[in-house]
This record gives structure tokens, sequence and C-alpha cells, in this order.
């Protein structure tokens, strides 16, 4: 499988442990991330527009070159599945999905005519998180999870487009695993109040996008980062199972 995705630090925190977690459930994957911080779909567009050397290119979750031209990363393979997302604190503001979103499928669709198209569902900020762009979703972790299905939902039916539901698990172990309820001595899953931590913030990330791309079960599934616990680990799973199976 090749696998590109176009995005920035929520396509990083996605692809951090991806090669390892494809491969341990049977798929040799060749993955890039066209990466731009903080890059919205507005952003990407004028950037293709432009053929703007903007882009980090990562292969499996490592930057290989940081002056990548966008079209010249979509005609550099054969790819099967491309990915879009919009940057965090626009991601549940439907209105700054478009026009973008649909010009840039237009062309990914040219240039890849055979790529399935993915939406990548990213997550709520964490609860206490302190910023101005939380407070354009009322500090209020549910009500920014609330409008992120809502965008999401109408941007991948305005392109016909399937999602990655990372977001959905995110907020589902949140709400119903004690081992990672924050408000109450959980764990949280954001290392700085809106990126994932670095073990199981990403690795149910990465988890959600290898079960939902390969059809798989979680616990087939055998990579898990080092210095994990186990049974937080079968959690998560157990987390993807449930969110997949009730899409």
């Amino acid at each position: 499988m090749k696998l590109l995705s176009i995005g920035n630090s929520f396509s990083e925190d996605a692809h951090a442990y991806i090669y390892d977690v494809f491969k341990s459930a049977g798929e040799e994957l060749y993955v890039v991330n066209a990466c731009v911080a903080g890059c919205s779909l507005k952003m990407h567009w004028d950037y293709f527009c432009n053929n703007a050397e903007a882009y980090l290119f990562q292969e499996k979750g490592i930057t290989v070159r940081r002056t990548d031209i966008l079209r010249d990363i979509l005609t550099s393979e054969k790819w099967d599945i491309i990915t879009l997302q919009q940057v965090s604190h626009f991601s549940g503001k439907y209105e700054t999905y478009q026009p973008y979103l649909r010009d840039l499928h237009r062309e990914i669709k040219v240039l890849c005519p055979n790529a399935k198209i993915y939406i990548h569902k990213t997550w709520a900020y964490e609860s206490d998180f302190v910023s101005p762009n939380f407070e354009n979703y009322n500090s209020d972790q549910k009500y920014m999870y609330e409008c992120v299905c809502d965008a999401n939902k109408k941007a991948a039916e305005s392109i016909n487009a399937d999602i990655i539901p990372a977001g959905d698990v995110i907020q589902y172990l949140r709400e119903n695993a004690k081992e990672f309820d924050y408000k109450n001595g959980g764990l949280s899953f954001n290392r700085d109040g809106f990126h994932l931590t670095l073990d199981y913030g990403r690795y149910a990330a990465t988890l959600c996008w290898c079960c939902k791309l390969l059809g798989v079960d979680a616990f087939d599934v055998k990579f898990a980062p080092e210095d994990c616990e186990e049974n937080l680990i079968n959690v998560i799973k157990n987390a993807v199972n449930t969110v997949l199976k009730g899409e």
C-alpha cells in the first residue's frame, strides 16, 4: 500500500508509529506525510497553486526533505490512498473547508485518478487547554468534538470521501475509559493541550488508521510502543474496535 497524507502536525502525530503498526498487521506500507505545521486547507490550496516549496517530506514519520512541492509529491508515486484534513482550530468550522477542499480534491483526482481519498478526522482539545483557538469553541471539549463531527461529515460528503475517525477514538476513550478520564485523574491524550501524547495518544490514532484502512481487528495488530502498559494498550484496542464497528 502507498499512502500519502497532506496535513500538518496532527497528521505527523498519526504517522508516528504508522509503518510499524501496519507491518505488524501484515501490510508493508510506503507512507509519506506532506507536512506544513499549522497548515489549513486554504494554505494547502495556496501552496499548490503557487508551487511553493513549503512541505516537509516525511517517510515513516521521519523528515527526509524540507522544501518539497505538493504537486511533485502527488506525482511521485501511484498513491493508493491520500488523506486530507483541516487544521485543528478550524476543524469544527465547516465554512473554512470550502472551496479549498473541493478544489484540492479536484486537482488530486486529475493527478492521482486511482487514489482513494479519506478525510482524517482529528480530535478536540484537552478540557483544560487555554488558547484563543479553544475559546472559539467556548473552551468546551465536548462542544468542539461535536463541531468537528458535523464539519467532517459535511466535508466528506462534499467530495464523496470516507473518514478515518481518529478523533472519535480519542473522544470515546476520554468518555468511556476510566484510565483516560483526564477530568477525574486519568491520563491525558494530549502532551500540550492539543497535540497527542507521544505514547498512548499517537498509538490510538495510528491504530485507528490501520484498522480502518486494512479492515483488521485491533487485536491482530501486535506492535505497541515501548514502555506502554499492556492493559492500557488493550483498552485502546477495544475502543478502536468499538468505534469502527459503530460507524
